[in-house]
């Protein structure tokens, strides 16, 4: 699993001093003698470019970066060769451009060959300054930048090469956003401008790619902003759910920890609808977090205890896990007696088990499998989620009363 990023405090790069003082920096944070690639299996001519290159300068590296690499010759081949010759896994992604993705470990690397006769030409293709910037792999030491994305970097600021760059790929206009809930950078009125007038295009993308973007959206340190633009351009328009996403007060009394679960799911519960998630592919376990939770932000608003003792069980049995997302909502102290409960596994109600398993009731009362076994099983558990019995002594009369009253009422 890759670690996230660092956090950067400023956009402001770099290495200060000579263009050979930031390639020597650049190396070190890079250090491509860790990568599993050897740089000598790589043609004349490879080039570094993209995000990796964009977080080395910024010293936000992952520990296992995804690499982007342009070759002039045949990206597929060369790609296929590697993964042979290195007992790797190779995915061919676009054949008619020759671009392909080498797995190496936990190692995601992905080559294409050199868009145009130069590499200049290939960085004038790509969607933002800052990541149309490249240095040489084979050999070592040349630094490319015909846009100016280096000074985007030092001002802080996202660029579009062009607005002709983003409409080819509309994935782009919201990858923009994304970069801005990653790294503290400023879009350009113009850039902005643009992805606001396109923002109608963006369901011409691959519905798993705008997911995927997404996903990393919720989760960046500046997504508040972010979201904030998304919603402004309705980027989303096709699949918003309208909601309220969760502010930074509102995570108060959570821990890094369940923050990092919470927030990012309540944010995107907030931003897409059930249909939405259904139509961008999502998988069918976090269409039923969200759905869930969506459903039980609705119902209890800011008075869960008012629940009856049956949906407050329901409650709990389906947002186990995912309870400090629907704690965003509630007040102070409220949300602290919950979150407290919460971290105690043992807590009845907050994590709800049987007394008794099925197997133990059917052997000590010699009741047959089916339906009335269910219903036994749910009565103990609200029970003992409501601290009316507390033992499996207890259990056991309390089952014995249960089978009684049924009977009587047949």
């Amino acid at each position: 699993m890759h670690m996230p990023p660092k956090a950067v405090n400023s956009p402001i790069l770099m290495a200060q001093g000579s263009g050979d003082a930031l390639l020597d920096q650049l190396k070190t944070r890079l250090a491509p003698a860790e990568w599993p690639l050897p740089l000598a299996r790589l043609p004349q001519g490879t080039v570094l470019v993209g995000g990796a290159v964009r977080d080395g300068l910024l010293d936000r590296l992952q520990d296992q970066p995804d690499l982007d690499l342009v070759v002039p010759t045949d990206a597929i081949a060369l790609t296929q060769a590697l993964a042979k010759e290195l007992h790797g896994t190779s995915v061919v992604l676009d054949a008619e451009r020759s671009i392909a993705r080498l797995v190496l470990g936990g190692w995601t690397v992905d080559i294409a060959r050199q868009d145009g006769a130069r590499i200049e030409d290939d960085l004038w293709r790509r969607d933002y300054r800052l990541n149309a910037i490249a240095v040489s792999l084979q050999p070592w030491g040349e630094l490319w930048d015909p846009t100016g994305g280096l000074s985007d970097l030092q001002q802080g600021c996202l660029t579009a090469v062009s607005e002709a760059n983003l409409t080819d790929d509309p994935l782009r206009l919201l990858r923009g956003l994304r970069l801005t809930a990653e790294i503290p950078l400023t879009i350009s009125n113009q850039t902005m401008g643009w992805i606001e007038h396109h923002a109608s295009r963006l369901p011409e993308a691959a519905p798993e790619r705008i997911l995927s973007e997404l996903h990393r959206l919720v989760r960046g340190e500046h997504a508040d902003a972010a979201i904030a633009a998304l919603t402004n351009v309705a980027l989303l328009r096709p699949w918003a759910a309208g909601g309220q996403t969760p502010s930074p007060t509102n995570a108060k009394g959570l821990n890094t920890e369940e923050a990092s679960m919470a927030v990012p799911l309540a944010r995107l519960t907030a931003l897409v609808s059930d249909e939405g998630l259904t139509q961008l592919r999502a998988s069918r376990a976090l269409r039923q977090r969200c759905k869930r939770l969506r459903y039980w932000q609705q119902r209890i608003g800011q008075a869960p205890e008012a629940l009856p003792e049956s949906d407050r069980l329901l409650l709990h049995e389906e947002l186990e896990e995912d309870l400090p997302a629907l704690t965003l909502q509630l007040p102070m102290p409220e949300k602290g007696v919950w979150l407290h409960r919460w971290r105690n596994a043992e807590d009845p109600l907050f994590h709800p088990r049987t007394p008794i398993d099925g197997n133990g009731l059917l052997k000590a009362l010699e009741i047959e499998p089916g339906p009335r076994l269910g219903r036994l099983l749910h009565h103990l558990k609200l029970e003992q989620a409501f601290g009316r019995i507390q033992t499996p002594s207890e259990a056991l009369g309390e089952a014995k009363q249960f089978l009684t009253r049924e009977s009587e009422a047949l």
